[in-house]
């Protein structure tokens, strides 16, 4: 075979391959779309309940914890004392 009949088979097999790419893809949007349409008539949305998030108690102290505060000067004093 020639450079360019190569080529034009190779230009083909990308053309034959997008395009069944394309209609696959192409098909798939409107089963989704209809599916959804006939969902829309079988079974109506459900309405939503206005839901107010529930507001989390106020700590006094905004800090972290003692134990938490704990560990993390732990954490650093290693670290300090690896680096010296």
């Amino acid at each position: 075979m020639t450079p360019s009949q190569l080529l034009s088979e190779g230009v083909e097999l990308m053309l034959y391959g997008m395009g069944s790419v394309f209609v696959f893809l192409t098909l798939l949007i409107l089963s989704i779309h209809l599916m959804a349409r006939l969902l829309g008539r079988i079974a109506p949305p459900a309405a939503v309940a206005a839901v107010t998030p529930a507001k989390p108690a106020v700590q006094a102290e905004q800090g972290p914890e003692p134990d938490v505060l704990a560990a993390i000067q732990a954490a650093i004093s290693q670290h300090r004392a690896r680096r010296d």
